[in-house]
C-alpha cells in the first residue's frame, strides 16, 4: 500500500521517533539496528527524506557507505510506514561534508527533527564531532504503510 510522508510523521512521533534502518551486508543479509529519526528536507537540495545521526564507527554507516540505500521502518501498532531510497550522508568523514554547510547546524536539525533537545548545544555539538558523527538522509524513493 502506498503512503505518504504525513503517515510517516505521524508514526514517528507515535512512538518517540524510534523506528528500524536496514542495510544490505555485503552477503545479502540485512543489518537492522534502532534509530531515532525524523522527517526533513535534505539540506543540499530540499528534497523530502528521513534522517538519522550515526555514529562515526558504526556498522551501519559502514554499509551505508557501501551500498547508498536504505530503507526506515516506523510504526504504532499495527500501522507502519516504510521509506526506502538513496542516502545522502554529511559527515567530517564524506566527501560532501566539504559542500558549503554548517555540518554541526545539519546534524543538530537532524536531532531535533528526531525529537532531540539538548541544554547545551556548544556541549552537543563538541561530543557529536568528537564522536564524528554523521547525518544520513533517507531519500522518499518509495514510501509503503498500512494507516
Amino acid at each position: 500500500m502506498t503512503a505518504d510522508l504525513n503517515l510517516v510523521q505521524e508514526l514517528a512521533s507515535a512512538d518517540d521517533f524510534l523506528g528500524v534502518v536496514g542495510v544490505a551486508r555485503p552477503d545479502g543479509s540485512v543489518h537492522a539496528s534502532l534509530v531515532k529519526a525524523g522527517v526533513l528536507p535534505e539540506p543540499l537540495d530540499g528534497e523530502p527524506s528521513v534522517g538519522m545521526v550515526v555514529t562515526g564507527n558504526a556498522r551501519k554507516l559502514h554499509h551505508l557507505r557501501r551500498v547508498g540505500r536504505a530503507t526506515v521502518v516506523f510504526k504504532d501498532g499495527w500501522r507502519w510506514a516504510s521509506v526506502e531510497g538513496a542516502v545522502t550522508l554529511l559527515g567530517p568523514d564524506d566527501h560532501l561534508a566539504k559542500a558549503d554547510l554548517d555540518l554541526p547546524q545539519v546534524v543538530r536539525e537532524v536531532y531535533k527533527a528526531a525529537g532531540g533537545t539538548h541544554d547545551d548545544w556548544d556541549e552537543f555539538d563538541r561530543i557529536m564531532a568528537e564522536d564524528r558523527r554523521c547525518a544520513v538522509f533517507v531519500r522518499t524513493d518509495e514510501i509503503r504503510g498500512s494507516g
